[in-house]
């Protein structure tokens, strides 16, 4: 009797051992009464590890990690763990809720069909700034120029960061002189980094760790960066009672855009509880709870409704359809390429 009662619960612990879905993703990038919803609804645990760059994320599963079930990569990162068999196709007959996500970020041309991918928020690269004193000043942000022109630039000098990237700050320089952000002629990348250098001594900083703390302090009054980090730095004015308000917009000349996807990992040790996340975060509600948290663009029309009213007014968040042709997602470049982006940001960085 007592042998089969160890048997019996040796086999239950096996059972609930087995009922974890581990995720690899970005740090607070799903909200915590989602990941409770879930495993109330899969009667599951939800195991996160978190990465801080897709460079880290790559580099970990090349290297062989295995025990995770779901990865969340930026659309330049998938062709490597698809081109590396690190990726399993998706059984899209457990996924039903693909009918929610927009046409408009379905077939990417990293995943062309979604064979491996779907999408599960994005962001843009754009202007955040100080409403107040760049109304006082009369400088409309909806342009580059505000960071690439030094006439516009004269009246904010020493109070403007940009990314310390150089895929970021030469796409916004490209869009701005009229060409494509994906561009890799040499005399169009030659025309963007003049235009960068021309517009150097008028910044305070290349800066890509605090510029969400410099806006809120009002120590900076633009900053070039990522949708949901200005979504954080107005928050932060506000709930702060600053005596200026922080906003963010898109700019008229475009805007990169960067879509994190869901993937099954081919060594995905429950790859039915992973089917069963992504379908669930394609619902709308659950999909809307983390743009309502950290204020992402989310490609699931289902979402809508359950969105912040404020939010949803928030073209950034919720571009238009004239908006959302002119966002472009960056598009990996090749060894030679990186090299010569490389050479030309150097060049940037010991300018005076």
């Amino acid at each position: 009797m007592k042998k089969l009662l160890f048997t019996f619960l040796l086999a239950a612990s096996v059972a609930n051992a087995e009922d974890v879905l581990h995720i690899y993703n970005w740090n607070n990038y799903i909200a915590p009464e989602t990941v409770k919803r879930f495993q109330a609804e899969c009667k599951c645990r939800v195991v996160q590890d978190y990465y801080g760059a897709m460079e880290e994320m790559l580099a970990k599963l090349s290297a062989g990690a295995k025990g995770y079930d779901v990865v969340v990569p930026t659309g330049f990162a998938m062709p490597p763990l698809i081109k590396q068999g690190m990726v399993q196709p998706l059984d899209k007959s457990k996924l039903v809720n693909i009918k929610n996500v927009s046409p408009t970020f379905l077939n990417s041309q990293f995943d062309p069909g979604n064979q491996f991918s779907l999408p599960y928020s994005f962001t843009t690269t754009l202007l955040g700034f100080n409403q107040t004193k760049l109304k006082e000043l009369g400088i409309e942000p909806n342009s580059w120029s505000v960071i690439f022109d030094p006439v516009v630039l004269a009246k904010i000098k020493g109070k403007v960061t940009v990314l310390d990237d150089a895929n970021e700050l030469f796409a916004a320089s490209l869009m701005y002189n009229g060409f494509s952000p994906n561009s890799t002629k040499p005399e169009e990348w030659k025309k963007a980094q003049e235009t960068i250098i021309k517009a150097k001594p008028f910044w305070a900083a290349f800066n890509s760790q605090s510029y969400i703390k410099e806006l809120t302090l009002g120590n900076i009054w633009v900053a070039h960066g990522y949708s949901s980090d200005m979504f954080q730095a107005a928050t932060d004015a506000k709930t702060a009672k600053r005596a200026f308000s922080i906003s963010y917009g898109l700019q008229k000349e475009g805007n990169t855009l960067s879509v994190d996807n869901m993937m099954l990992l081919k060594s995905a040790p429950r790859p039915d509880l992973a089917h069963k996340f992504v379908n669930f975060m394609l619902e709308g509600k659950n999909s809307s709870e983390l743009t309502n948290m950290v204020g992402t663009g989310n490609p699931n029309s289902a979402a809508a409704p359950f969105v912040n009213a404020e939010m949803k007014k928030n073209t950034a968040v919720f571009p238009d359809d004239a908006a959302l042709k002119k966002l472009q997602q960056l598009k990996p470049l090749d060894a030679k390429q990186r090299r010569d982006l490389s050479r030309l940001w150097t060049q940037v960085k010991t300018s005076k």
